[in-house]
Parts: structure tokens; sequence; C-alpha cells
């Protein structure tokens, strides 16, 4: 008998009962504001709390204001430069109460460095209640109930973490998979002596020999490393899909990218229907889930984070896409939908008005639903362009679509050329594609979905090439960078030393 898709059925049928419902429905608002009172009253005997005065803020008339009017916003690197590096040198009480035992390493995508990010017990909480949300809320798709008995793949960096005499640090995923329930252990994989290797090559031939004794149903990972592992499985055993090796997949759960770019070559992979849904896990906590079929994620506003929005432009950003000094920021009862916002957070883990660094929009702000639309440092506006990495994940869709062809990866940049300026895209793919005809029809789609563009492409970009290269090349640059697997992507756009870079690897490898 499949008790625990029984017990999961039964947990979401009381949760959803008529008038249950009622009671569940979450005021995004409220709920927002109750978020903030409780971090605020929590952290006030902090050194963060006692410097920033979090106990006069609450007895303030309008909280909300007298916190934004009081406490900077804060980067990473003011944010650990100012008070992080006292938690990483085992100072208690620094930014959260108590000490702090776990930090996750995280370099984002646009960072050299690894970023030490705290992780609280009360995070960690967070994070498993989300996730259970998360589960329990599969179960309005009407699968059968052995379908809950099946195996849950999950993909991350390494669980193992290394410990110095005062902390833990390590992946994220590492982390939390010390904290999975125990009911949750029999369903994970690849199991706790894969998941600890580090090395991702290594990882993928133990999953890749041990993927016929599994039955997998749900897997969860970025979308370019699970695209790579299923190939791979299906290559050793001469599939057709990956539903001859495991035939009742029926979930995908991703994160991290946009995954329509990704989609055409998802859907040759597969021989049955399957049901993609989103998550926004990051390492400063859990956004966002995808609640319901063809919508956006529900963003956590009851979960330990107190979220404000910045818009993003030019009065609250710089051309290196860093947050100035002083910005307009927003609550979810201010904001507006389809505005571009980068994202600050106030958690549970000791983060205040903390720049994600991701942006995003709102589909639905009743119902706090957003969707990602990119990264502060990942759009081109080297002349006013404003080309933002949606316009630029919608051109890729739209090649593909159009040309019936599979780009497995993709990346931009920006350059001096005759006196103005170009744009360089590389393509990764197998398909015949000539470069031509792709820089023209990429061009096209641009000026149909960015109207700075199409102004700035009649004035200052004189030029858009195209460089094909094979999909391995993006592989072998993050071989070479050290960020193969877990949940590292492929920068969507190049700058600075980056461009330097990969320049050099193409050169140096002969790829152009």
């Amino acid at each position: 008998m499949p008790l625990l898709g029984s017990l999961i059925r039964r947990a979401y049928i009381i949760r959803n009962k008529p008038v249950e419902l009622k009671k569940q429905w979450i005021n995004p608002a409220k709920a927002q504001k109750s978020q903030l009172v409780k971090l605020l009253r929590k952290a006030q005997f902090t050194a963060f709390g006692e410097h920033y005065k979090f106990s006069k803020i609450l007895t303030s008339g309008n909280v909300v204001d007298a916190f934004r009017e009081t406490v900077p916003v804060f980067d990473y690197s003011k944010m650990y430069k100012c008070w992080w590096y006292r938690s990483l040198n085992g100072e208690p009480y620094v930014t959260w109460p108590g000490k702090v035992k776990y930090f996750a390493l995280s370099s984002g995508t646009s960072e050299a460095s690894s970023k030490y990010i705290p992780v609280t017990g009360d995070m960690l909480r967070s994070i498993k209640r989300a996730s259970l949300r998360q589960i329990v809320s599969m179960v309005r798709y009407d699968f059968p109930m052995d379908f809950y008995e099946k195996g849950m793949l999950m993909i991350g960096g390494s669980t193992h973490l290394q410990y110095n005499g005062t902390y833990y640090e390590g992946d994220l995923s590492g982390i939390t998979a010390a904290s999975l329930p125990f009911w949750f252990q029999h369903f994970y994989k690849p199991g706790k002596r894969i998941s600890r290797t580090a090395d991702w090559d290594t990882k993928l031939k133990d999953i890749v020999r041990k993927a016929p004794d599994w039955d997998i149903g749900i897997i969860v990972g970025v979308p370019a490393w699970i695209q790579i592992l299923l190939e791979r499985i299906i290559d050793e055993y001469g599939a057709e899909t990956i539903h001859d090796i495991w035939p009742n997949l029926g979930v995908y759960v991703h994160s991290g990218v946009s995954f329509k770019p990704y989609l055409k070559a998802f859907e040759k992979l597969f021989a049955k229907e399957i049901m993609y849904n989103e998550s926004y896990l990051a390492s400063e906590g859990y956004v966002a889930f995808q609640n319901r079929l063809n919508a956006g994620m529900d963003m956590q506003t009851d979960n330990g984070i107190f979220f404000e929005f910045v818009p993003f432009n030019d009065d609250n950003f710089d051309d290196e896409g860093n947050i100035r000094e002083t910005v307009e920021t927003y609550t979810i009862a201010e904001v507006e939908n389809g505005v571009d916002y980068a994202l600050l957070m106030s958690t549970n883990a000791g983060a205040w008005r903390y720049l994600l660094g991701d942006t995003i929009k709102f589909n639905n702000k009743d119902y706090a639903e957003i969707q990602v639309t990119g990264r502060t440092k990942h759009f081109l506006s080297i002349c006013g362009e404003h080309l933002s990495q949606e316009n630029m994940n919608r051109a890729i869709e739209l090649l593909q679509e159009e040309l019936n062809i599979e780009i497995n990866e993709f990346t931009v940049l920006a350059s001096r050329h005759n006196g103005l300026f170009a744009h360089n895209w590389y393509l990764g793919t197998n398909a015949q594609l000539d470069p031509e005809v792709a820089s023209k029809k990429i061009d096209r789609y641009l000026k149909n979905l960015n109207d700075d563009y199409r102004v700035e492409r009649l004035e200052a970009i004189r030029e858009v090439f195209v460089h094909i290269l094979p999909p391995k090349a993006f592989l072998e640059y993050m071989e070479m960078k050290g960020k193969t697997g877990s949940a590292n992507k492929f920068p969507r756009v190049l700058k600075n030393e980056r461009i330097t870079e990969w320049k050099q690897f193409l050169k140096t490898r002969k790829y152009l």
C-alpha cells in the first residue's frame, strides 16, 4: 500500500477543504508586515539590531517605514565587510541570535570568489517548511497514489561539509541534506554516498551506473546539468528516451535559470508528458515555488523573509548593475504588475535589506505570483539599449522555434566596433546553423521585443555577430573555472575580465 501517497493526499485534502481554504488564504501585505515585526523582535538584541535600534523601530507608528528609513541597503560585499565577517570568526549574536554553525558557499554567476552566506537553524526550518508545502501542492495534479512512493533524484553540490573548528561550510544542498525528514531518506536519490562526491564527473558516472536500479518519479536540478545527466544515461543504455529507464518519471523541478531555452532539448529526452515545475531556492532563503500549472511562482510571504523591491532602472543601478547608495524601495503592497524589480531580503539568517542579485516581476501581485527575469548584472546597456536577460531568453526561444533547432547554451557580450559598438552572441548547438542567418533573426526579434534596442541599433550598435560553438565548449569553460554541476550556471552576459578570459579560452581550445 502506498502509505506516503495516502498521507500526502490526506494532508492536501485537509488543507484545502472549503472552510479551511478560507482560513488558509494569505494576504501577502499583511503577512509581510507580520514577518518584519517577528524578524525585528527576534534580532533586536543582536549587534546589528542594537546598532540600528530595532527596539525603537518596533515602537514606531509605522514599522515598515521606520525600518526603511533607519537601515541602509546592503549588497554582499558591504554586508560581509561590516557584519558577517564577525560571524565567520565565531562571534555570536552579530546579525541573528546565537552562533552561526553553517555557511553556504555561493558564487552565483557573476562573482569570481565564493560568498559565505550564513545559514541558521531558523532558516533551515523555513526551507523545510517551504519544501513540504511544495510537495503537498503537487497532489492537486492527480498523480496516482503510488507516484509518491517513487524516488526523487536531487542533483546539487556535494553534501560533504568542511569543518574548520568553528563552523561548517559547503553547498546549501549539503547543509539542508542533514535536516531531511527521516521518512524522506528512503526516497532521496542518489543517496548519501554519491551525494557527498565533490567531483562532478565522478558523481555523474556513479549516477549513470546506478540509474537502472532506481524508480525515479521526480527530478530536481539546474537544467544544463540535468540535460547532460539524462543524455548520458540514455546513451549508456542505448535507450530511446529516459522513460525507457525511468517509466514513472512525471515531474521535473527546475531552478536557477529560465527553462524556456532548454525546453526543446528536454522534450526529446522524454516519451511521456512531463510536468515542469519551477522553484526559487537561493543560498539566502527559499523565495518561491510554482503552485499551479501554467503560472508563475508564489512568493513565500509568511516564511521567515521580508521582501523589498527596487525598480531596476538607471536611477537605482549604475551601468555595471551595482546598486546606488540611495534607492527607492517598495513593499509587496506597493509594487505593480509587469515591472522589473531587484529583490531585497531581510531573513531569519541575519541578512538585512540584502540585495540578492536577481530581478523579478509580478504576474499577479495580489497573490504574490512572480517570475524571475534575470540578474542585476546580466544585462547589456553599453549605449542605452537596456537589453534584459528576459529579452535574450525570448530571442533564443524564438530562434529555436522558427528554425526547429536546439540551442543548448548561449552567452552575449558587447564590444567596441569601428568607433561604435557591437553585440557578440555565442550559441552552443550541434545544429547546422548559418551565423549570418541567426544574426539577422536575433536582431529582428530584439527590435520587436525592446524599443530601446531598436533605437540604439540604428544609432550606436553597428553589428550583431553570432558565433556557433559546440555545446561542450560551454561545459569545458565551466570545468576550467571549477564550476561544474550543482547550482552553477553559465553567465548569460559576459563583462569586464570575463570577456578577455572567455575569448582566450576559445582561442586556446581552438573553438574560434
